[in-house]
């Protein structure tokens, strides 16, 4: 067999070998759920009590820490305004991000809760800045505008394993979370929660380790954290609603809750991490069959 042909010949077999392997990672784990949205499941949508996310008005978060873009600081704050997405009333949750001292996003994401507990995301009007200048709105979308369609922002009862989509707008919107566990203690400046709800958050065209912490003491998100790039951002300070801060000795004095299932946190844990690797392994066979194919 002459050389081109052995070359050729290599070629149709390994990208058999990478079909089998592609089709296997395919196939070994399901797709994130996109739930079914009915307008008569929402009888209350603005009143958001979930305990993992309970948003009264005058509910306010502040977040800070280091990234590789320099030192940033997040503020959340509830102040009642709402809007109406899909027929639905939805409480407006704006989100402020500065970096260094200079504001870079003001957001204005669009909630609201069904009578089941679950907390939907109906989409976000997004400002984006440069140097202090608004230069965009890229990462906006709503629920019913162009085929995007709502997704959980938080699952009334979530359980290890759990995969949804957070929201979907094809090509422009299409995050996904997968619970890893409810058993995780979450050490913070604020103080020391346990049993807190752990949630990898995930982009499929963006493969990247991104875990959020949510904790009931808090009544919302309490740390996010990207382990590869060593990126912490942590709660800092939050007022359960108007006028009520919460200091490190209170929230201290509330803890009241035990770690009991550290084997469902474990295999949470190993099943985020093999997500992640079967998305980069699929993201690397689908250039490499590309590869094999333009030859």
């Amino acid at each position: 067999m002459n050389t081109q042909l052995n070359g050729q010949f290599v070629s149709v077999k390994l990208f058999i070998v990478l079909a089998m392997v592609f089709g296997f990672a395919a196939t070994s784990f399901a797709a994130a759920e996109l739930p079914t949205f009915n307008a008569s499941d929402f009888s209350n949508p603005t009143s958001i009590t979930n305990p993992w996310l309970s948003l009264p008005i005058g509910r306010e978060f502040e977040f800070e820490g280091e990234t590789d873009k320099g030192m940033e600081t997040i503020e959340i704050e509830i102040t009642g305004e709402t809007k109406k997405v899909m027929g639905i009333d939805t409480l407006v949750y704006r989100d402020i991000v500065w970096v260094d001292g200079v504001v870079v996003e003001d957001t204005h994401d669009y909630l609201a809760q069904d009578n089941a507990g679950n907390v939907w995301y109906f989409g976000e009007d997004v400002d984006n800045y440069q140097a202090g200048k608004l230069v965009d709105h890229h990462g906006s979308w709503l629920a019913g505008v162009d085929g995007a369609k709502p997704g959980y922002w938080m699952k009334a009862n979530p359980k290890v394993g759990d995969y949804y989509k957070q929201e979907f707008y094809a090509g422009e919107a299409e995050d996904e979370a997968k619970v890893l566990s409810v058993t995780e203690t979450v050490k913070i400046g604020q103080g020391t929660y346990t049993n807190c709800l752990k949630i990898q958050d995930i982009v499929p065209s963006d493969p990247v380790l991104e875990y959020k912490y949510y904790c009931k003491e808090v009544g919302g998100l309490a740390l996010e954290e990207k382990p590869v790039d060593k990126e912490r951002v942590e709660l800092v300070a939050f007022e359960t609603e108007a006028g009520a801060d919460k200091d490190e000795g209170e929230v201290e004095d509330e803890l009241a809750f035990e770690q009991d299932d550290d084997e469902d946190e474990d295999k949470g844990k190993e099943s985020g991490v093999i997500h992640t690797l079967q998305v980069q392994l699929l993201a690397l066979l689908q250039q490499l069959v590309g590869l094999l194919q333009s030859r």
